[in-house]
């Protein structure tokens, strides 16, 4: 797969493994874990298709990290999301401490359930933990005919992974945003980023993998830049996506999070906003100017050093489709993975990583 999209080290020695094959190896994994199927097909389902798109900061590499979470008590593999009202229009997914992907699942069928009768629907996700790749809910739902806006912050005092501009020492976690609206006619347009300059599960990634990271993503713990996974994890800091930019945005995430929905427990808390595109334009007239607006991005020239401009959202759809359902995994990660489904038939699955990563790993 010479196409693969990655941040980490081209170098990176590589395996190949069909989808069907890593799903049953994953599975067998969060089930040995405590999860009930049903969550563990969720997760496996999810991670895949993660790497598929080459997003493999959130994907199957993840395993390590569940694992580890769930043995130290970090996350409950038998929560289960529970939606409720909790008074009148204002509603709520607590995912009760358990893996954030289920729990966005439902929360994001919920917003869409409510905002296709009202027009716009308002819920907040609390008490879950990795809620996995904000992109495949947000493209989901706008294929669907819904423009849903996803902040996620809270729990700055565990997860002190960015630096504020102008600052030498990590302070806030990666905060993401995630922003889904019906498109033309190759589908949604989907922004899921991180405030951060490098998703904090590329760093994992890349650890991981043995690899090196991007240049000017990362400081160490004296504010110097560096490409080694370790700095990171000692002491050192992300910079956040577009200086002032990104640390704003950061903020905003943290004052929701919460400010707002309260302290937030196990990760981070949500809010999720769920709007139905037709309550304000016929569904095929949002497509058409769309797609208008789309085409005329598409037609502009490319700047040196760049082969095309390209519309958010569509590089992971191609990226699925080129893969042809086999991924393209790091071999010391895959490796690392198999050791863990070697075990799980035993209850006692063995630690993978330092505990240290429990506040470093976004």
């Amino acid at each position: 797969m010479s196409s693969f999209n990655t941040k980490l080290d081209p170098d990176t020695p590589r395996v190949s493994v069909a989808s069907d094959q890593a799903f049953e190896v994953l599975k067998r994994i969060f089930c040995a874990s405590g999860c009930s199927e049903n969550i563990s097909q969720q997760i496996a389902e999810h991670l895949i298709d993660a790497s598929l798109c080459g997003v493999e900061s959130h994907g199957v590499m993840r395993t390590l990290q569940y694992v580890e979470q769930f043995k130290s008590g970090y996350m409950n593999p038998r929560g289960e999301p529970e939606f409720c009202e909790r008074a009148p229009g204002v509603w709520e997914v607590d995912g009760h401490e358990g893996i954030g992907i289920p729990a966005m699942h439902l929360a994001y069928s919920q917003g869409m359930s409510k905002a296709e009768k009202t027009g716009i629907s308002a819920l907040a996700v609390r008490h879950v933990g990795h809620t996995g790749r904000h992109g495949a809910f947000a493209d989901h739902a706008a294929q669907a005919g819904f423009l849903t806006i996803c902040v996620g912050g809270g729990n700055r005092k565990i997860w002190r992974q960015v630096a504020p501009h102008g600052g030498a020492k990590a302070m806030l976690p990666t905060n993401p945003w995630c922003v889904g609206i019906p498109g033309g006619h190759r589908g949604p347009v989907v922004l899921d980023f991180a405030t951060s300059k490098i998703a904090g599960g590329w760093i994992y990634a890349a650890r991981s993998a043995g690899a090196l990271l991007p240049e000017n993503c990362v400081i160490d713990s004296g504010g110097r830049p560096t490409r080694k996974p370790e700095d990171y994890f000692s002491g050192g800091a992300i910079l956040p996506s577009g200086e002032h930019k990104g640390y704003a945005l950061a903020l905003i995430g943290e004052l929701i999070g919460e400010a707002m929905l309260g302290p937030a427990t196990t990760e981070c808390h949500w809010l999720l906003i769920t709007m139905n595109a037709a309550h304000f334009r016929e569904r095929q007239g949002v497509g058409a100017v769309a797609e208008e607006i789309l085409a005329e991005l598409r037609a502009c020239p490319p700047a040196p050093g760049f082969d095309r401009v390209e519309i958010p959202g569509e590089r992971e759809r191609e990226h699925r489709q080129r893969t042809t359902g086999v991924l393209s995994i790091p071999a010391s990660t895959w490796d690392r993975i198999q050791a863990l489904s070697g075990s799980a038939s035993d209850s006692r699955l063995p630690f993978v990583l330092s505990s240290k990563v429990n506040n470093k790993g976004e």
